[in-house]
């Protein structure tokens, strides 16, 4: 079944939250020393404020895969303090979206980017992947 992308609007919008712990820092996670919210932390949670916003509008069979994730992380946040991304689609090319994503804790934000998104049926996507165990 092929699928149109004509529900997915520049404009679209999606935040998700999460909180500062000893899960996500960057001491616990291994990119880095301290106890503040850890980069990687940071960009999945980016990451995940732009699939939720399209997983509603997608065809049953298909989701989107993360191509490229570009982010700046500009200001570091304690434990406690709550997080928060937000994902806008900026334009839609075919089957790639991209995404222009910021982060920001209680005070300012910490983290701002671009995120891009492709479009894939799940089923070929993952016999693909599995092929590669068989080499």
């Amino acid at each position: 079944m092929e699928f149109t992308m004509e529900d997915i609007k520049v404009g679209l919008k999606n935040t998700v939250t999460d909180k500062v712990t000893d899960k996500n820092t960057a001491k616990t996670m291994g990119s880095g020393s301290l106890e503040v919210y850890a980069t990687p932390a940071m960009t999945c949670l980016m990451e995940k404020a732009s699939t939720e916003a399209l997983e509603p509008l997608l065809a049953d069979g298909w989701t989107t895969v993360g191509i490229s994730l570009e982010v700046q992380h500009k200001a570091a946040t304690p434990m406690g303090m709550k997080v928060r991304a937000e994902a806008e689609v900026a334009a839609v090319d075919g089957r790639k979206i991209t995404f222009t994503v910021k982060a920001f804790d209680e005070r300012e934000e910490i983290g701002f980017g671009t995120h891009e998104r492709f479009a894939v049926m799940k089923e070929k996507f993952m016999s693909k992947a599995a092929g590669k165990a068989k080499m």
